[in-house]
């Protein structure tokens, strides 16, 4: 193991990102109710503790191969944690400074939008009763 990456792949990687370096985008989705009994509702909270925990647990890794790192986390209803909402700012600005057109803007977004969508069919289909035949 020793010379090899700590990191295992990315669910986005952007190339040159920030100075150089490529970016490590992790996708996280969660549902806003999870931990409700301990704390109550607070619109966001889930996300954004998704987001902390997630750096807690790759950022360095990320920083000692080269790399940033970007945790991109949602909840289920919709809530961004700061990074991903600087992350998409920064990516609609690209976009727009560089594609003339309202079709290559949408490809970014859409591809996007699939990872998420995908992320959260793997959740609800990892909590589904198993059939017995």
């Amino acid at each position: 193991m020793e010379g090899r990456s700590t990191l295992r792949p990315a669910d986005l990687l952007v190339f040159g990102w920030a100075g150089g370096k490529h970016a490590c985008v992790d996708l996280t989705g969660v549902s806003p109710l999870v931990g409700l009994r301990e704390n109550g509702f607070v619109a966001g909270l889930a996300a954004r503790k998704a987001e902390s925990k997630k750096v807690d647990k790759h950022a360095k890794a990320c920083a000692e191969n080269q790399h940033v790192f970007i945790p991109f986390a949602f909840d289920t209803f919709g809530s961004l944690a700061p990074e991903a909402i600087n992350f998409l700012t920064r990516v609609q600005r690209v976009i727009h400074s560089n594609c003339s057109t309202p079709r290559g803007q949408g490809f970014v977004f859409g591809r996007l939008g699939f990872a998420i969508q995908k992320g959260l069919a793997a959740q609800l289909v990892a909590r589904l009763p198993s059939v017995l035949m």
